[in-house]
């Protein structure tokens, strides 16, 4: 049997490619069942359990080396789950190494099953990776650093021969387990004493690129791990000119990795891989500020006894709290000049062709993005600690002008999309005013200016603006010019009025087409005559008396005989 193919691909399609321990846990029960009722190996019956075991004697079908291999992951996908809820509960991390004994132990049991004649040389080899994984695991849980090591260099070593012994496709697989096996054996070598490993750790976190999953929080995991080993030598931290204590062991951990994330972005290949690594520090920051505000609550009346004593000067607490606030604010900007660095090298391909399929970036999300940017930067001023800081108030107002001209210049770049030439100029000059304000104020802040955009590129390209704008204008009001010739004059008419004079008008191929006026306007038509009959007051009509004394009187007889009873 394949073995690695066949767990990864039951963990991949059954929970583990979101990290869900609990249903691959499941799956491993119910196809456990099958199995055994398919090879007719039940455990006694509902009244009475009986235990068996898979020897050589009954290896007759691969299914039964199945059995063991889904009991062994049974095991560890439940330790993995363990260790995801020992985060919170730690007692249950003496159910983890129990079932990972018990891994281990379903793993030796398949490695003697795979030791008889009937099994093929990769199944063996397979077999006896399989074991040396799951026995470092065992003992990277004990922390026993040296045999964990072991065990995973025999893993490693036995799965590259595998990978060199087949074809590409097939080595694939093999050389994937390497790659997650590598950042263990790298943590185990620095427990040892290779501090070297460290740096290799973070290498492997960069190289992993924009990959997530289990590969991607191990690496963090473990570097977590190394860092708060050394967090226990930290005690300060200084910033302009000020040093504070830090006893918060999260925010030693994070101050501590500060410059390596730092250095890892800016050595990051590709803009995924940046965005990643931009993330994960930002929800390192948040979570090291989350933890100073829990400890400045509690602080918050000697703050303000402090802020009495000391003339304004705010606590150590709230200072730490203020420099945590700069790096997070500090990092969003940084963050959001790469995303718009990478809009601007789109907008300048689409000029050059078009994409056609794919939303195309316009000078509107580069608005956006600078806007942003200025928010942080009117965050950074409103700092506690900082307000008298007038190198600082200064040194942010000057990267403020230098944001502001470039949200300027995107601003004018979508007016000239729209022919709007007088706002777009009117922009561009303000743009360039700006500029010249940032050139006269940056002197002494020249250093603090350097990752900042290059304010004379973009007086450059303005004043090339400025002058293809201008001659864009002037065709376009020749354009209008020429439009207003009478072939192609439109007096406002529909259509149906139209049809005996030419006219070019480019409505009529367009969704709004006037054809008719709708609804029709109103129309006088002649009103319904009136008929006055003024004869019938000048009729005499003819005396009725005898028709109405006749009808009367034999009305009369015809009651009389009918109440006696004649007949006529």
């Amino acid at each position: 049997i394949a073995v690695l193919q066949i767990v990864k691909e039951s963990q991949q399609q059954h929970g583990l490619r979101h990290g869900d321990f609990q249903r691959y846990r499941g799956y491993c029960s119910r196809r456990l069942r099958r199995l055994r009722k398919t090879l007719n190996f039940k455990m006694g019956n509902r009244h009475k359990f009986t235990g068996k075991k898979v020897t050589e004697e009954i290896l007759s079908d691969n299914r039964y080396l199945l059995l063991v291999l889904m009991d062994a992951e049974r095991a560890w996908s439940y330790a993995m789950q363990l260790k995801q809820e020992a985060n919170t509960e730690p007692r249950k991390r003496f159910h983890l190494l129990s079932r990972l004994r018990k891994a281990v132990k379903h793993a030796e049991e398949l490695e003697r099953l795979c030791e008889s004649n009937r099994v093929d040389a990769k199944t063996k080899l397979e077999a006896q990776a399989y074991m040396a994984y799951l026995t470092g695991m065992l003992r990277f849980e004990h922390q026993e650093w040296k045999a964990a090591m072991e065990a995973f260099n025999k893993c490693k070593t036995i799965y590259e021969k595998l990978a060199n012994a087949f074809t590409e496709e097939q080595a694939v697989l093999y050389n994937q387990r390497v790659e997650e096996i590598s950042p263990n054996i790298r943590y185990c070598a620095y427990n040892i004493g290779d501090h070297s490993a460290m740096n290799e750790l973070m290498q492997m976190r960069l190289r992993s690129g924009g990959t997530e999953g289990l590969l991607a929080e191990k690496l963090e995991a473990l570097i977590t791990q190394t860092r708060a080993k050394q967090a226990a030598t930290m005690s300060e931290v200084e910033w302009r000119g000020r040093t504070v204590p830090v006893k918060i062991d999260k925010v030693r951990i994070f101050l501590l990795g500060l410059a390596d994330n730092e250095a890892a972005i800016v050595q990051a290949e590709n803009e995924e891989t940046k965005e990643r690594l931009f993330e994960s520090l930002l929800s390192e920051c948040r979570d090291a500020i989350q933890a100073v505000r829990e400890d400045l609550k509690p602080d918050q009346k000697q703050r303000e006894h402090s802020l009495e004593n000391d003339s304004g000067k705010v606590s150590n607490i709230q200072y730490l709290h203020s420099y945590l606030t700069y790096i997070k604010l500090s990092t969003a900007i940084k963050r959001n000049e790469s995303m718009a660095k990478s809009l601007q090298k789109a907008l300048l391909q689409q000029q050059r062709s078009e994409e056609d399929g794919k939303r195309t970036p316009r000078p509107q999300d580069l608005i956006r993005l600078y806007d942003i940017i200025l928010q942080n930067l009117v965050e950074l001023t409103q700092l506690p600690g900082l307000e008298e800081d007038k190198n600082f108030q200064k040194e942010i107002g000057l990267k403020t002008l230098v944001y502001k001209a470039y949200r300027c210049f995107f601003i004018a770049q979508s007016y000239v999309l729209v022919k709007k030439w007088s706002e777009a100029l009117v922009l561009y000059e303000r743009v360039l005013k700006y500029a010249r304000e940032v050139q006269s104020g940056a002197g002494a802040y020249t250093n603090s200016l350097k990752e900042l955009p290059d304010v004379q590129d973009l007086i450059t390209q303005v004043n090339a603006e400025k002058y293809s704008l201008q001659a864009a204008a002037i065709l376009d009001a020749k354009d209008t010019h020429e439009t207003e010739s009478p072939s192609q004059v439109k007096d406002g008419k529909p259509l149906s009025e139209r049809f005996e004079t030419f006219c070019l008008d480019p409505s009529l191929v367009s969704k709004q087409v006037s054809l008719v006026h709708f609804p029709p306007g109103f129309q006088p038509i002649p009103c319904k005559p009136l008929f006055f009959d003024l004869a019938l007051n000048h009729v005499a009509f003819p005396p009725l008396e005898d028709k109405v004394e006749q009808k009367a009187k034999s009305g009369l007889t015809g009651y009389i005989k009918g109440i006696f009873g004649f007949k006529s």
